[in-house]
């Protein structure tokens, strides 16, 4: 699976003038399952994106994972949000390629499978919408993006 992971200090989505989630400060994770990905996949990259410490502590040092932000537990949200065009293939010519990405029911069933994983593990998991044409509104907090590949 492919991800790029930003700190944020706010973020949401929106389809069609609807915002289908929304979190305060937390991490924003785009998502591209790939063709041989599986649910063990996907749980890797849950497993990552819950310990990974890129929020400040005390001493500005990036040592606070997104399950507490404050040192005391405070957990920040989770805004997972689909997007296929991770997988792009810009090697040849100018049109990107993005045969790189999931089949729409294979990369639907793994989306769903991290989202409900994220929910059973995490206390704030807001989503985009599969497949819809998104707005993804965010502040960029640091900025920090990480891009990730979990094999």
């Amino acid at each position: 699976m492919i991800a790029v992971i930003q700190r944020v200090r706010g973020a949401r989505v929106e389809v069609a003038g609807r915002v289908t989630g929304a979190i305060e400060q937390g991490l924003l994770v785009l998502v591209c399952a790939e063709p041989e990905d599986t649910p063990a996949q996907a749980d890797k990259l849950l497993d990552k994106l819950l310990k990974l410490r890129i929020f400040s502590d005390e001493a500005g040092k990036m040592n606070r994972s997104v399950q507490d932000l404050d040192g005391v537990g405070t957990p920040g949200g989770l805004l997972l949000v689909s997007q296929f065009t991770l997988a792009a293939d810009t090697r040849s010519g100018n049109r990107p390629s993005f045969t790189g990405a999931a089949p729409a029911a294979l990369g639907q069933a793994l989306y769903d499978h991290l989202v409900a994983q994220a929910r059973a593990r995490h206390p704030q998991v807001a989503t985009g919408e599969f497949g819809a044409d998104m707005q993804v509104h965010l502040v960029n907090d640091g900025p920090v993006t990480i891009p990730m590949t979990v094999r």
